[in-house]
């Protein structure tokens, strides 16, 4: 028990420390969400591949007379199975589709619905021409180098009202 003790300054202690940094980036919102997704996706999958092997792919056959799902080649001792590549090939296809079409595209939607509308923003600052430090918009003189500053130009959208 003293070797334990010895370990690392703080014994035993420090290992269930770490731990404790571990349970709580496993709890986090985001981690969870994340395991829950791919779980889901794996069972998805499982149900596409399914569909793609027992009714797709012998509907395909049907109209050749040939079954797709058997399908396999044999060269010298290796055996080529064509027919589960075809499968795997059909059920990504319809797993991409089903992901953009149900799942990115309305994100997207969303995410384009609720961005605020960037307005182009007035300029605030302006650089002085003598010593080129950023000054106010509206100063007269630079803080920097106590130059006089030329008038500043006045964006077109913001021109003053005329004075009558």
């Amino acid at each position: 028990m003293s070797a334990l003790r010895d370990f690392g300054g703080r014994g035993v202690h420090s290992g269930l420390s770490a731990l404790g940094g571990f349970r709580k980036f496993i709890l986090r919102g985001n981690v969870v969400d994340i395991a829950v997704g791919i779980v889901i996706g794996v069972a998805f999958t499982a149900v596409v591949t399914a569909l793609v092997k027992d009714l797709i792919t012998p509907l395909i056959g049907f109209f050749g007379s040939i079954d797709f799902s058997k399908l396999q080649f044999t060269i010298g001792k290796s055996t080529l199975l064509v027919g589960d590549f075809i499968n795997a090939v059909i059920s990504f296809l319809i797993l991409a589709f089903v992901v953009y079409f149900f799942v990115i595209r309305p994100v997207n939607a969303l995410t384009d619905r609720f961005k605020p509308n960037e307005a182009p923003k007035t300029p605030t600052s302006r650089e002085c021409p003598f010593c080129l430090s950023t000054v106010p918009l509206k100063s007269t003189r630079c803080a920097f180098c106590t130059a006089q500053l030329p008038p500043a130009e006045v964006p077109t959208d913001q021109t003053p009202a005329a004075s009558a």
